[in-house]
């Protein structure tokens, strides 16, 4: 149930008018336990989420999360993120950044997807679901479950000619502990 609703408060009512009618419902309902629990419920979930979103996933918030990723810092960006309660945009598209990072692609994925549905004007967030968008057609860099074989947009195999000298070099050298001569030059 929507906490808000169960207060009979709009969402961008102040913390002040939230306490006034928390506790005139208090005086209204006493003596039914269960609707004084759900009231107590309900407040005590507005309340987390307006200190978390004030405290933990407001723009300072934010600002750590992005520092801590820029550093390399995966796994505290991650807890910050997972500790926040208010699942915004920047929320949906840093959580993404921290799975890309990790090589979760498909949660990342996922993740950018929806910072895309909540802001679909974002330049940012819509430039990591492109690039993650792109990547599915081929080769999805980063993932650690995959060798780098290279590749085209097509999701193709692309050998350069250093790729095809060292794999000569490579048979040369299995051919010659063998007793044999791949490379009569060599």
């Amino acid at each position: 149930m929507d906490p808000y609703r169960i207060l009979g408060v709009m969402p961008t009512a102040s913390d002040d008018e939230i306490r006034s009618v928390y506790r005139s419902l208090l005086q209204r309902y006493a003596g039914n336990d269960e609707k004084i629990a759900e009231i107590n419920s309900a407040y005590d979930q507005i309340m987390n989420m307006r200190r978390g979103s004030f405290e933990q996933s407001g723009a300072s918030g934010f600002a750590e999360v992005r520092h801590l990723l820029q550093n390399g810092n995966y796994n505290d960006a991650d807890g910050m993120l997972n500790a926040m309660q208010e699942r915004t945009a920047e929320w949906y598209f840093l959580k993404g950044s921290v799975c890309y990072a990790k090589g979760w692609l498909n949660d990342a994925y996922s993740h950018f997807e929806q910072a895309c549905r909540m802001e679909p004007y974002n330049q940012e967030y819509s430039s990591a679901f492109n690039h993650m968008k792109q990547s599915q057609s081929g080769y999805m860099r980063g993932n650690p479950n995959e060798p780098n074989l290279g590749g085209n947009a097509a999701g193709t195999r692309v050998c350069s000619v250093c790729d095809i000298c060292n794999g000569l070099i490579c048979a040369d050298c299995c051919c010659e502990c063998m007793g044999g001569d791949c490379i009569p030059c060599c």
